[in-house]
């Protein structure tokens, strides 16, 4: 007989914007039950906090070794199946490897290490245990980013030539901007960047996610805008990819005003797309020959991929929590079927690491280009 599928989680406690978008997403898709988790570094405020999400308050464990003992020791119909790590960014590696050593398939929030050496291991790790591993890029969960995927893979925009992205936010604008701020601008507990490694690594993925293309050269410009940071807050990065291809990623923490400003544009020989996180629903075509050509989720005109990940029909808008949804979905998918499907896995955490080592060393250092 089917079941849902058991959820641990590591991270997420009161006040966490993410830990509760994770918890909603989770859900919708009626095939996952959280059972177990670590909520926080205070082991009182962790119980307490299972207990408001109705678990059972010893499943409210103090730390995750203590939640990797704690569910081993139950029986197998009773432990979870799969952890969601969406703590800072310092304890992706360490809890995604003990778990996965555990046995216990991983789904994790980007980036997915410190480095690229932490990221090869946990490579190494996952090929070698069969088990299950996604990295929580919720943007390619879109409908109309696999249209525009498609558009790419069916040759409408032509050769490539050009990638534009912006992603704007203004949130870290002031030097007090609360408690989530703070551990993305402490190395201890970010690594090596700040803005690129919150919202650049889902630039340089969507990228490589849509087009088809791995970044090859970098070069960075970053900034810290807010005295007493020491990490970047803004950075920008010309790229360059195989064929002549070119592309261009500006990311702003400190864009003050903005809200999520995340916007994709490809341009090829034939015609180009637009993608606008804040108008979700739409993907805008534009050739030299022929008029604007605007696609809505749901209408004619949209593929099959676009159609599998809809769940309401158009006019019924569709945002952020359902494109995490769609990733969990594919997730609970892989899990039930015992075989990775289509999202992002390792190999996408070992190339966001390298794209951010290559563009730290880029913006530091005197050469023009770095090799990623």
């Amino acid at each position: 007989m089917k079941r849902k599928i058991r959820m641990g989680m590591v991270g997420g406690g009161p006040g966490a914007f993410i830990g509760e978008v994770h918890r909603i997403a989770a859900r919708m898709g009626g095939q996952i039950e959280l059972v177990a988790g670590v909520f926080g570094t205070d082991p009182e405020k962790s119980r307490t906090f299972a207990e408001e999400l109705f678990l059972c308050p010893e499943r409210g464990y103090a730390d995750y070794k203590s939640m990797l003992a704690g569910e081993l020791q139950l029986p197998a119909e009773e432990r979870i199946d799969f952890v969601c790590v969406c703590t800072p960014n310092h304890f992706h590696f360490p809890v995604s490897k003990a778990f996965l050593e555990a046995g216990f398939h991983v789904l994790c929030e980007k980036p997915v290490a410190m480095s690229s050496a932490e990221a090869l291991l946990l490579q190494e790790l996952i090929e070698r245990s069969g088990l299950l591993f996604c990295l929580m890029h919720n943007y390619s969960g879109y409908p109309m980013i696999q249209q525009a995927r498609q558009a790419v893979a069916d040759g409408v925009l032509g050769k490539l030539r050009k990638v534009n992205v912006e992603y704007s936010l203004g949130w870290l604008a002031a030097p007090n901007a609360g408690k989530q701020a703070v551990w993305r601008v402490d190395p201890k507990q970010a690594g090596i960047s700040g803005c690129m490694a919150d919202i650049g690594t889902h630039a340089q993925h969507l990228i490589e996610y849509v087009t088809g293309m791995s970044i090859l050269e970098v070069s960075a410009d970053l900034a810290t805008f807010v005295e007493g940071r020491a990490l970047d807050d803004d950075g920008s990065v010309m790229l360059r990819f195989a064929d002549n291809a070119r592309g261009v990623i500006f990311a702003s923490e400190v864009a003050t005003g903005e809200e999520n400003n995340f916007i994709l544009k490809i341009y090829g020989d034939k015609a180009a797309l637009e993608w606008r996180q804040q108008s979700p629903e739409e993907l805008i075509i534009r050739s030299n020959d022929a008029p604007m050509q605007i696609l809505r989720r749901g209408w004619p005109g949209t593929g099959e991929a676009a159609a599998k990940l809809s769940r309401l029909p158009a006019g019924h808008p569709e945002g952020f929590i359902e494109a995490f949804a769609n990733i969990y979905d594919a997730f609970v998918e892989a899990m039930r079927s015992g075989k990775p499907g289509d999202y992002p896995g390792i190999e996408e955490g070992v190339a966001e690491m390298r794209f951010l080592e290559a563009i730290v060393a880029n913006a530091k250092g005197s050469e023009k280009w770095t090799r990623v």
